[in-house]
């Protein structure tokens, strides 16, 4: 029997056990979400926008340690529509409302995470601490645009995580990573760090704890992320400045209450 044709629009014939695995472990990594031949074919654009934002940027050892992290870059389907191919694609928004179990998503925003040769640790975190929504119903793809082995850094979860409440007033910061990795690990969540295969993507909700250890290759270890939000998803009022920030930047003209229904935040997939 010939083997489907994988494109940007094919559905992606995900299993009950990935749904079951997201729903407890609050992550789900899953083989073969495109082919090397699709990273090929928009890696290079996503790293020329990359490379192209980072002119007279501050050498690694005299960052912090966000700073240190991390190439981060957002929004790149606005500067591109080759990009935007990606970011709209499908396959994806079909995976993460299904494994939200929604009716559908829209975008909150893309971004572009690169970590450098000699790149720190990303300290522990949980992603939905930033984002001015009510409810759960999110969630990040992480795709990474390369064979990428623990030497490199490959995004870790703590298993489980999602329901843990301790920890959700915390920024991503040397605090968060040492606060953090001391009380996940005195509950004893699974840490789940392993390589990722060409063509491999996870995706993990809001409140699930993760971080990545250095790019301790010659290297630079690139990923594309895409941030979910159920369609109907209501915006909630800010309770951390970074909250407002947000609101400002990825919800323009929009208030709390309402449904976040911009031009920056169009509905990608309906079932």
């Amino acid at each position: 029997m010939a083997t489907p044709t994988v494109t940007l629009d094919t559905p992606y014939p995900l299993a009950g056990r990935d749904r079951a695995t997201f729903a407890e472990q609050g992550f789900v990594r899953l083989p073969s979400v495109v082919t090397g031949e699709i990273v090929g074919k928009y890696e290079p654009e996503i790293t020329r926008i990359v490379t192209g934002r980072q002119s007279g940027h501050v050498p690694l050892p005299d960052r912090d340690t966000y700073g240190r992290a991390f190439l981060q870059v957002t929004n790149l389907w606005r500067d591109s529509e080759k990009v935007r191919e990606l970011v709209f694609a499908q396959r994806f928004a079909q995976l993460a409302t299904e494994l939200l179990g929604v009716t559908g998503v829209r975008l909150y925003h893309d971004q572009a995470l690169y970590k450098e040769p000699g790149g720190g640790h990303t300290p522990w975190h949980a992603d939905r601490y930033y984002w001015p929504l009510v409810g759960d119903r999110c969630c990040t793809l992480w795709l990474p645009l390369q064979n990428t082995p623990l030497a490199m850094g490959p995004l870790g979860f703590a298993a489980g995580s999602h329901r843990f409440e301790y920890g959700r007033d915390l920024p991503i910061s040397d605090t968060s990573e040492a606060m953090l990795g001391d009380a996940l690990a005195g509950r004893a969540f699974p840490v789940v760090e392993q390589p990722y295969a060409l063509g491999e993507a996870s995706y993990h909700l809001g409140w699930t704890f993760h971080r990545a250890a250095p790019n301790r290759t010659a290297t630079l270890r690139r990923a594309m992320a895409v941030i979910y939000v159920d369609a109907d998803i209501v915006i909630s009022e800010p309770v951390n400045e970074h909250q407002k920030a947000d609101l400002a930047a990825w919800f323009p003209g929009s208030q709390p209450g309402q449904v976040p229904d911009t031009a920056l935040n169009p509905v990608l997939y309906r079932v």
